[in-house]
């Protein structure tokens, strides 16, 4: 992988300065440069400012910079990683492109500024063998690349970023006739490895892949609205999940980009493919011109396809009515066939239930998903040299659940060859001589050139571990309907969840036992991890409400013994147990993973113990977990247990989140060896190696005895603190109450300071609170309001 350190982006705004975000995430140095300003603000000229001062000369790129440090949802992992940008302008720095390895040009989106910029500023100053890029989103880089001397082309591409660079995963790279194919590789590598992106392989077209397609997409739903008669808010119910796509869907994905951005890629797309077939589906329509000339630019207007107005009763959201231009009052409408589909996990099997419905839902689901596939189709070799990389483009560009071709296969390329025909829409030869463009062969993934219907293997990346591929090479062991135990390899096995929203049931819990005794007979260690939307969203809660609801206490304290028994089982088994979360790791997901020996961390980890949200505590475990780790951290820094207490009673009661995986250092949940992985898709494969490695020397542990408690005096200053939060407003009266319950467990119960208890009278203490907080009224309007809403409540 080619070894870069320093990067220089070139453009301070929203694109560029986001992107010197996320390198930096990455821990590299950034030198973050733009233009200097024409004229002087009242501000400076007050100070006697002038043009030649460094402050004023560097006021628009430290003036992206400020902007991306404060932006939410936040552009850095951590505040604290915006010291790795450097700031610098375009006439007074750019010799310190000398020493950089790579320079990305992000300034405006004109082929003239483009190339103005290289020839008169970078040529001069680009050291030999960096790597010049740019981010343009679809203009051509051969003909950006003709201003560049022959030797520079060598090292040019485009590595196009998807907005916002740290969240979207998509980056799509583009050559010049001249790039060296080993540069281009090399930067594919480093971008994947380092950045944690989903690299695919872009041909130099209009708007490369994912824009080419994912607009089709929009404005040909568009004509068929039309078409129909439909609302933006009618189509926008069947083009979310119901059609495995986001649940932005169509108009509020449009909303979120930008309407004026939307406008500016149907017109930049219209004037550049003269001999598409299908040219005119980019003809922006009338009343989205009129949208942008009133200033009706989506998100960052307030106003859009969508728009939300603050009442007496709430918000109430109005959709735009095209017809007339004016906004009416959402009618959340349903269609039938949506409904139905809401009840299939598996988007294929839904998208599949929603086409062949019999309502105009699944009348304009068939139709726009038709032409957007027969479209696509014809786009290969035009825009990419295979499926895959289409495929890829949309589920980590657009967030589609499943690529356009994975969509034929879904809807079954037989099938949809019969109806395109009553329909009287042609089809391509192709999708009459073959059955599907994937297949399964031997554990291999085959796929379907469309030119010749030849199937290659799809390319693997042997420091990856795709779990459904090598469960289709008979790697599992034991499974059942939530979870599966799967042999990953070289000793190590893996529990894998695969639930709803991956939630942790009894089931789990068993097996779990299962999983570690495996890994003990016959192995080296485990990994808890699973290639899921979430790692896991906790506890199954609608189980405890019925439970609650029937006032089957005794039930109840049986299942928390069992979660609890589970995640001593991970703690002190006699092989290595890692721990791979990523998105959603909460409640009952954070206490899986802090009772592992290490966690193997996404860096995209949004974890925390929430259960206070539900007027619970953490009871398999975790509690119990942040009281030893707060005394054990006392104890090695020889001070006072009362700081460190605080700061794990304020993570439970306040139900706090890290935003980030490195955040989790912060809280307490990450320790030193644990570690953090950029690409997602590594992730099952670099916890499996920090299995491998911890074995070489294991020496499993003990549970705790002889442990310290802090008693009921700092159990006492934390209800004193309590009562002055009640007091003053910011918490209620049962949120006190629930709070309090907590101090006492994690204080170690009603006992002087100093008692010696053990981790089972920890966990006693934990379970005893549970089921006192279990039986309270206000705890179960809690979880109600949870499960109809998905948000807390506040009583």
């Amino acid at each position: 992988m080619r070894q870069i350190k320093r990067v220089a982006v070139l453009g301070s705004g929203v694109m560029g300065a986001t992107i010197a975000a996320h390198l930096a995430n990455a821990g590299l140095d950034v030198l973050l440069m733009d233009i200097i300003p024409r004229d002087l603000t009242e501000t400076e000229k007050a100070k006697g400012l002038t043009l030649e001062s460094p402050e004023v000369r560097n006021r628009i790129v430290s003036a992206g910079l400020e902007a991306v440090t404060n932006l939410k949802p936040a552009a850095f992992y951590r505040k604290e990683y915006a010291g790795l940008i450097e700031v610098g302008n375009f006439e007074d720095d750019m010799s310190r492109l000398g020493n950089c390895d790579w320079v990305v040009e992000v300034v405006v989106e004109s082929m003239p500024i483009k190339k103005k910029l290289l020839t008169e500023k970078v040529v001069p100053n680009l050291p030999e063998g960096a790597v010049l890029s740019t981010n343009t989103s679809g203009l051509s880089v051969n003909a950006m690349a003709e201003v560049l001397p022959p030797a520079m082309r060598k090292n040019f591409l485009v590595t196009h970023f998807f907005n916002p660079p740290r969240y979207m995963r998509l980056v799509e790279v583009v050559g010049c006739r001249e790039t060296d194919p080993a540069v281009l590789k090399s930067m594919a590598d480093f971008i994947g490895q380092r950045l944690g992106k989903g690299v695919v392989y872009a041909k130099d077209t209009p708007n490369f892949i994912a824009n080419r397609i994912g607009v089709y997409a929009i404005f040909k739903a568009v004509q068929h609205m039309m078409a129909m008669g439909m609302t933006v808010e009618e189509v926008d119910a069947v083009a979310g999940p119901a059609t495995a796509r986001p649940r932005s869907a169509a108009f509020r994905t449009s909303d979120l980009v930008g309407i004026d951005t939307l406008v500016h890629v149907g017109n930049n797309s219209f004037e550049l493919l003269p001999d598409d077939e299908e040219r005119q589906v980019f003809a922006v329509p009338d009343f989205m011109a009129d949208m942008v000339q009133k200033g009706l630019l989506g998100n960052k207007a307030k106003k859009g396809f969508f728009r939300k107005e603050k009442t007496d009763e709430g918000t109430q959201i109005f959709y735009y009515d095209y017809t007339s231009g004016d906004y009416k009052p959402s009618a959340r409408p349903k269609f039938a066939s949506v409904e139905a589909g809401k009840q299939v996990d598996d988007p294929g099997k839904r998208l599949k239930m929603v086409i062949e419905g019999t309502d105009q839902g699944a009348e304009f689901a068939w139709k726009s998903l038709r032409d957007t596939l027969l479209y696509t189709l014809r786009r290969i070799p035009e825009i990419a040299g295979d499926i895959v990389n289409i495929d890829n483009a949309m589920r980590w560009g657009f967030n589609w659940d499943i690529g356009p071709f994975e969509m034929f296969d879904a809807i079954g390329v037989p099938y949809f060859v019969e109806r395109a025909a009553r329909d009287g829409v042609e089809v391509p030869e192709i999708l009459k001589k073959i059955s599907r463009f994937y297949r399964f062969e031997d554990g291999v993934k085959y796929f379907c050139n469309p030119l010749t219907g030849d199937y290659a293997a799809v390319p693997v990346d042997p420091d990856q571990i795709d779990l459904t591929l090598i469960k289709k090479r008979g790697a599992v062991v034991e499974e059942n309907g939530n979870c599966s135990i799967v042999d990953l390899g070289d000793g190590v096995f893996g529990l894998e969840f695969h639930s709803k929203m991956n939630a942790i049931s009894g089931d789990i819990l068993a097996m779990t036992h299962k999983a570690i005794a495996r890994a003990e007979a016959e192995g080296v260690g485990l990994v808890i991890g699973n290639q899921g939307a979430n790692f896991s969203v906790g506890a199954n809660l609608m189980m405890l409400a019925v439970a609650i609801a029937e006032g089957a206490y005794d039930d109840v304290e049986l299942a928390v013994r069992g979660f609890q028994k589970a995640t001593m089982a991970v703690k002190y088994a006699r092989v290595p147990v890692v721990a791979a979360p990523f998105n959603m790791t909460l409640g009952g997901g954070c206490e899986f993973c802090l009772h592992a020996d290490a966690i193997n961390a996404h860096a995209e980890t949004y974890m925390g113990l929430v259960e206070i949200g539900v007027g619970l505590l953490p009871a398999g475990g975790g509690t119990k977990e942040l009281a030893i780790r707060a005394i054990r951290d006392a104890e090695q820094a020889g001070a006072d247990v009362s700081p460190f207490l605080f700061k794990n009673f304020q993570n439970i009661g306040m139900a706090k989140v890290s935003t980030s995986a490195a955040e989790l250092y912060g809280l307490g949940y990450l320790r030193q060896g644990d570690s953090i992985t950029m690409n997602l898709a590594n992730l099952i494969a670099d916890a499996k190696q920090k299995v491998i490695a911890l074995a070489r020397n294991y020496r499993p542990s003990r549970p705790e005895q002889g442990l310290k408690a802090p008693g009921r005096s700092v159990a006492a200053s934390m209800k004193s603190q309590l009562w002055n939060l009640k007091m003053g407003g910011f918490v209620t009266e049962y949120e006190a109450e629930m709070a309090g319950i907590i101090a006492g467990v994690i204080t170690g119960g009603d006992v002087p300071a100093g008692t010696l208890i053990t981790e089972q009278y920890l966990l006693d203490l934990e379970r005893e609170a549970f089921l006192k907080l279990s039986g309270n009224k206000k705890t179960a309007e809690r979880i109600q309001h949870m499960l109809k809403k998905g948000k807390p409540l506040r009583n």
